[in-house]
């Protein structure tokens, strides 16, 4: 029982690994108790970092970031907690979320927290076509391209995995070009990019615009979630003894 106990101990002073897709997320996941990697939303980059991670000094895995919208009844700035990651013919199931105590943690009273599946992608889904098909596919309610890998990578380790992720696009929205193009290989948005984009294509700027208000109003939620990478064993979405 003593060996027991010093074992759970000693697991519990393990940090958990926040895996994110942009140097925004993983700023926000930063903390005591967390290992960041930011995949600069390269699922190979991803792969890579992984493959060189020692899984033996970490006691757990939760995917977070913003995510595109699937479900055309999400709004951007609406909590997903995932029942399950879909990608492919492969699905691996999340932890179970403690929405019992989503209303103790600051901020999330103003937010519509909802449980559904995410589906993973290799690319970033653009076209509300593309957002319809992979909805039908899938019966995802949003996508990323970060949570199939950790959630693979968990797997494979016999890690516990959680994902948390924030609409950022909803279903309705398809993401102007000039956007998609801004993102640097070290997850950053670049604006003069962005700049040069709207010089060539001065008619993207009002999608531009909407754009950007979808993702600071995604980033404004997440940093509202913060909250749920803590907690004691009766809340956060990683207990002390996950």
């Amino acid at each position: 029982m003593i060996i027991g106990a010093a074992r759970g101990a000693a697991n519990e002073r393990l940090p958990i690994l926040i895996v994110t897709g942009l140097r925004q997320e993983a700023r926000i996941a930063a903390g005591p108790g967390m290992t960041v990697i930011c995949s600069s939303s390269d699922p190979k980059q991803l792969r890579g970092l992984l493959r060189v991670f020692d899984p033996s000094g970490i006691r757990g895995i939760v995917s977070f970031g913003v995510a595109g919208g699937l479900d055309p009844t999400l709004e951007s700035g609406d909590v997903i907690l995932a029942t399950e990651v879909v990608a492919g013919t492969y699905r691996w199931q999340a932890a179970t979320p403690l929405k019992e105590n989503l209303a103790a943690t600051p901020g999330l009273d103003r937010k519509r927290v909802v449980e559904g599946i995410l589906a993973g992608s290799e690319h970033i889904v653009v076209s509300t076509q593309s957002k319809a098909e992979l909805r039908q596919m899938t019966g995802a309610s949003a996508v990323d391209m970060e949570s199939h890998i950790a959630a693979d990578y968990a797997t494979e380790n016999g890690l516990p995995f959680a994902a948390l992720r924030v609409v950022a696009d909803p279903a309705s929205r398809t993401l102007p070009e000039v956007a998609v193009n801004a993102i640097t290989p070290d997850g950053r948005i670049n604006p003069w990019k962005v700049m040069r984009g709207v010089v060539r294509k001065p008619h993207a700027i009002p999608d531009l615009m909407r754009t950007a208000r979808d993702f600071n109003r995604a980033i404004a939620g997440l940093r509202g979630c913060r909250g749920l990478l803590f907690g004691s064993s009766s809340q956060g979405l990683v207990p002390a003894n996950l």
